[in-house]
This record gives C-alpha cells, sequence and structure tokens, in this order.
C-alpha cells in the first residue's frame, strides 16, 4: 500500500563550494532512498534548499567586500547545477530567501510567542571593540570547554559535535578582527528549549531503530536538560521579526529559522502543483513516514531543537528517523571541510570521474556508522574493481553475446533447467534483503547486496558457458543467454536507486522497470551491438 513519505535534507550554506562529505554525509543518501521508495511505490516529498542566511554568508561576503545576496546567488546556482549533472531528484530545491518561507517562519515565531514558548532577556553577548558590533555565533571562534578544540565555532564544536554558546568557549576571539570580544548586554528573543526536556526525552525513548550514535548522542543531551537559547542576533541580514519590540537591528538567527525550511518548502511545492493544502498530506498525516537526511554535525538541530519547535506548533509530524551519517575524512583522517579546503569538491569530483561512477564509490564508502576516510585512489578503485569489471563487464557481454547469437534480439525461452530457476530465485531473493536494508536506511549494505547479485549472474555464466554452449545446442545456449538477461533485468533495478544515469541507458534497452521487482523480458525485443556502460579509470601515480 502507497504511504506518504517525506524526506527532508540537510539544508546547505550558500557560502562557498561543496565537497564530497557533504554528498556523502546527506545529500546522495537521500536521493538514493528517495529513488527507491518512488520504485516501491510510496509517494514521497524529498525537499531541501540553499541556507540564505547563515552567518558564513554575511563573513565571506564582508572579505570579498560583496552584499550577503551576491553570495547567496553565486552558490546556489553553483549547487543547483552540481545537483542536476549528478541526478539529485529533488521535487524541490529551494532557498531560505523565498517570501514563502519568511511568512512560514513569522508564522511558527507568532504561535511561539503566544503559547509562551518564546519570551525577551536581557543577556551579556560578544561585542567586538575594534569593528563596533556584536558578533553572532559564527563570529566568534575559540577552544572547545568539553574537548579542547582549538578552532570551535561559537555555535558548535566540529571535532566533537557539541552545540555552544559564544561564552562557553575557552579564550575566544573574534572572526572580523582577530581582538578578543568582551560582553556587553543586549536584548533578545529566547526560545524556552526547556520547557521541552521531558517532552524530548520521551519522544527518544520510542526511537527504538535509530541508528547508535545518532540517538545515544541525542539521548545524552535531553538527559542533561535543554537549554534556552536566543533565537534572534544583532544582525542586518536574515528574516525580520513579526513584531517591533526590540527595535531595529534585530533578525530571526538562523538555526531557529533553517530546520523550518523543512515546511516552508513543502507548502512552496504545494503551492507549484496549484493545491496550497497538498502539504498536509505529508505534515498531517498519522500514516506519513517523516525520514531527515544530514550529517552528524547536525543530530542536535534535528533530534532535540526541531522536534521541540514542532511541538511547540502542536499539531505537525515528528522525525521518525534521522539516519545522520558520520563524517567523510580524508588524507591522514581530517575532517572533510569547505571552509578549510579540506577534501574534494563536488565540482572537482564532478570534472574527474562520471556522475553514475562518483555515486557509487560514495556509495559504497558511506560513513553510516562510523567515520570513513576517502580518497581518489579509493574512488577509482571501487569504480575500476567493482561497477566496471563486476557490473558493467557482466551486461556488456551478455548484451553483446546475445547480439551476436541471437540475430540482435532477446531469444524465445525454450525451457529452464534447475540451475536457471536457481539463479531467478536468488535474484529475487535479493529484492527482499535489499528491501529489509533500505526500510532500515542501510544504504551500503543495500548497494552491497545489489553486488551479490551481479556476482551471483558471473558465477552462472562461468559455470554454463554459453559462449561455448550456443555453438553446440542453439536452443540451450540462447536459454542460458535468456536467463542471464532475466536475471539482469532485475539486477538493474537493485542498482537504479544508485546508478540513474546507466539505469536509464538500460532503460532504454529494456523497457522501463516495473517497479521494485525483476519483469520478465520480452521475446523479440531489438539488442543492438552494445557499448560500455561505465570507462574504467585510468590510475596515475599523482592521483592523490
Amino acid at each position: 500500500m502507497s504511504k506518504p513519505v517525506f524526506l527532508g535534507v540537510a539544508w546547505p550554506y550558500a557560502s562557498g563550494s561543496r565537497h564530497v562529505g557533504h554528498l556523502a554525509g546527506a545529500y546522495l543518501p537521500a536521493d538514493i532512498f528517495a529513488r527507491q521508495q518512488r520504485m516501491v511505490g510510496n509517494e514521497v516529498l524529498m525537499v531541501s534548499g540553499s541556507d540564505a542566511h547563515g552567518t558564513p554568508i554575511t563573513v565571506r561576503a564582508e572579505a570579498e567586500k560583496v552584499t550577503p545576496q551576491d553570495i547567496v546567488d553565486r552558490y546556489h546556482a553553483e549547487f543547483v547545477e552540481q545537483f542536476k549533472q549528478l541526478g539529485v531528484s529533488w521535487d524541490l530545491y529551494t532557498t531560505t530567501a523565498t517570501q514563502m518561507h519568511k511568512e512560514t517562519v513569522q508564522e511558527m515565531f507568532m504561535k511561539h510567542l503566544e503559547a509562551g514558548f518564546i519570551d525577551r532577556r536581557v543577556s551579556e553577548q560578544f561585542f567586538d571593540p575594534e569593528v563596533e558590533r556584536f558578533l553572532p555565533d559564527r563570529y566568534v571562534e575559540g577552544t572547545c570547554p568539553t574537548c579542547g578544540y582549538a578552532d570551535a565555532r561559537g555555535d558548535q564544536c566540529d571535532h566533537c559535535g557539541r552545540t555552544l554558546d559564544p561564552v562557553d568557549l575557552v579564550e575566544p576571539r573574534s572572526k572580523l578582527s582577530g581582538a578578543s570580544p568582551i560582553l556587553r548586554e543586549t536584548e533578545h528573543f529566547y526560545f524556552r528549549f526547556s520547557d521541552f526536556t521531558e517532552q524530548i526525552q520521551q519522544y527518544l525513548a520510542t526511537k527504538k531503530g535509530w541508528r547508535s550514535h545518532v540517538i545515544n548522542f541525542a539521548a545524552g543531551i535531553a538527559e542533561e536538560g535543554l537549554h534556552d537559547r536566543a533565537i534572534t542576533r544583532d544582525i542586518t541580514w536574515g528574516i525580520e521579526l513579526p513584531v517591533d519590540d526590540l527595535g531595529e537591528g534585530k533578525r530571526i538567527y538562523v538555526w531557529y529559522d533553517a530546520v523550518i525550511g523543512y515546511l516552508s518548502a513543502s507548502k512552496e511545492w504545494a503551492q507549484r502543483q496549484g493545491d496550497n493544502e497538498k502539504w498536509r498530506h505529508w505534515w498531517e498525516n498519522d500514516d506519513a513516514r517523516h525520514v531527515y537526511f544530514v550529517g552528524k554535525d547536525n543530530i542536535p538541530f534535528h533530534a532535540l531543537f526541531w522536534p521541540a519547535q514542532l511541538m511547540g506548533e502542536g499539531n505537525l509530524r515528528l522525525p521518525d528517523d534521522l539516519p545522520a551519517n558520520q563524517y567523510v575524512t580524508f588524507k591522514g583522517g581530517e575532517k572533510a571541510s569547505s571552509s578549510r579546503g579540506v577534501g574534494l569538491t563536488i565540482g572537482e569530483g564532478l570534472e574527474m570521474f562520471d556522475p553514475d561512477a562518483l555515486r557509487f564509490a560514495l556509495a559504497a564508502n558511506f560513513p553510516e556508522h562510523a567515520d570513513t576516510d576517502i580518497s581518489k585512489t579509493e574512488i577509482a578503485r571501487r569504480v575500476n574493481e567493482e561497477l566496471v569489471a563486476t557490473w558493467g563487464n557482466l551486461v556488456n557481454r551478455v548484451l553483446a553475446m546475445v547480439h551476436k547469437t541471437c540475430d540482435g534480439q532477446i531469444p524465445e525461452l525454450g525451457s529452464l533447467e534447475s540451475e536457471d530457476k536457481a539463479l531467478l530465485a536468488e535474484v529475487d531473493g535479493y529484492f527482499s534483503e535489499a528491501s529489509t536494508q533500505f526500510e532500515a536506511v542501510e544504504l551500503k549494505a543495500a548497494l552491497q547486496t545489489a553486488m551479490k547479485a551481479a556476482r551471483a549472474v558471473n558465477t552462472y555464466l562461468n559455470a554454463t558457458e554459453p559462449w561455448r554452449v550456443v555453438k553446440e545446442n542453439q536452443q540451450r545456449g540462447s536459454d542460458i543467454l535468456h536467463t542471464a538477461l532475466s536475471a539482469i533485468n532485475g539486477v538493474r533495478v537493485l542498482f537504479a536507486p544508485y546508478l540513474p544515469f546507466s539505469a536509464s541507458a538500460l532503460d532504454a534497452i529494456l523497457g522501463e522497470p516495473a517497479g521494485w521487482q525483476r519483469a520478465e523480458i520480452t521475446a523479440g525485443t531489438p539488442i543492438a551491438k552494445p557499448t560500455p556502460l561505465f570507462n574504467k579509470i585510468e590510475l596515475e601515480e599523482a592521483l592523490d
């Protein structure tokens, strides 16, 4: 039975080029999962967009002496083009700069305010005496009080993942001038997260199927008790407050507004469909499933803060699963970082590798349960030894034999021997195995299942030797090739979520797949002389 499945994918800051760590962490897993869910027959709504309000944007704009909107326009366009090249199948990819997002954020703010979950407080925040301005969280850097990491940000430590307030940092420094900031009083709106501590604890206690590193991290923070956080800042780049209590120079801060993008993007998508209420099918439906794809640095915002905001709104679906990936690391185990220039950017990856090849290698190395080190050499090895040698060569040689020995068309099937039936039953069985893995969002394991299916066909061919048999017994040789091609018709479905471009090429030969299953092939279908699905990557000594 069809089920509404909502997929919320982390919003990248439109402040610089993204790296393949981002791709492996959130965007590619989401697309693979979305494609499989659509093949199963579920109603998928996958949304995300470029975060236009993050302080990294204003930091870069000031460094380049341009406007924040100039930065947003530049990198949003880059993201859109790269996602297109990679075949990411968004239902909507937008930005937080839309009128719909502004209205949705302001509406939720007012609901929280009227319900008493937001209040005004005077607090001390860091002020840079050299440039004479208050500093948003990411304009302050220093040493993490938890793990001692020297380059922690004012909102979060990239090393240990803890959420922070700038005043928590040891030896804080201004990102603008390098000066030691001083504390000054300022007034802001605070969201009363502490009001939701018990509800969040109870909510997390129901999440038995979440990845251990996700639930343990989130539950550990919740056990300590949630802390109220300021949701406005002394900035001019961001969403305007719907009330004027605080006066000029205040904006809603990014980490309160960005997660609301999942809701505003759903409303924008519905509006574009010509049905302004269609978003409710996913957000106010007890039968819906909400899955969020983020990196592990986003766990607190999606396991704690966003659910609290949704609870405060009162009538919206909470996250059902949060399959947050861990980090992709590069040489020496250093975390990929756009701001520090560590790792391979998505653009560089697309220049070096075909989209399907890059997708395959990253999926084979998804950091689902632990940080995963990757390199250009590892990507090339995966492509050559697995994608090309196992799957690509299998398809090419079977299509080539059918073209050459069966009059250029799929042959009529005479009869199936026990070994033929065993192969088809084995391939069919892999659908059940992969379905269970997809349901648990174990995407790396599901890719390994597809590879097992491909290896099974290779083993069958080596055992039956159709290239020899067809010379002695044309009918039996044709039956073997028909069986092999029928098995391939199933294996290509298992690979389709991962390899959309080569899947499309096979669709043109074998026809559109009939959902998440192996369909029978049609005798008489023309089979032209094939061209390789994938190209071997020529390794160079200096590749890394």
